[in-house]
């Protein structure tokens, strides 16, 4: 083993001091009524029917639900660009990026479908009177 590690007191306290600790409580009260906030509010929109354009709402609802993981990813999971010299940040891009063009191209899929699906009463009454 190393020296460092022979000389820690085991105290709970020295628990993260490497690496830049935890956060306060006052972050993590900051955090958490944020989400309560950013919770609340689409609820609020969706049960009480507010807006009258429901493609504007689920808009909202979107928005403030990436809000929800920028808060969590912020407060909770202390991740930032100086946590581990942006290695977090740079695979969370990463994450991300590859849920963005997951979640696009099964919505692109599933927007197309009616293409590709069976034929419909009147299709088949077409073909069954063709000589």
């Amino acid at each position: 083993m190393s020296a460092s590690s022979n000389t820690s007191s085991g105290n709970s306290q020295d628990h993260g001091s490497a690496h830049g600790g935890h956060g306060s409580f006052r972050s993590y009260m900051i955090g958490f009524g944020l989400s309560v906030v950013l919770t609340i509010i689409p609820f609020w929109l969706t049960m009480t029917d507010v807006l009258d354009s429901r493609l504007l709402a689920v808009a909202i609802v979107f928005i403030l639900g990436a809000g929800q993981m920028i808060v969590h990813i912020y407060f909770f999971l202390h991740m930032n660009s100086r946590a581990e010299e942006g290695w977090l940040a740079m695979s969370l891009s990463f994450t991300v990026l590859l849920v963005v063009i997951v979640l696009s191209g099964s919505i692109w899929v599933m927007f197309h479908l009616d293409e590709n699906m069976m034929p419909s009463h009147d299709q088949i009454e077409r073909v069954k009177s063709l000589p």
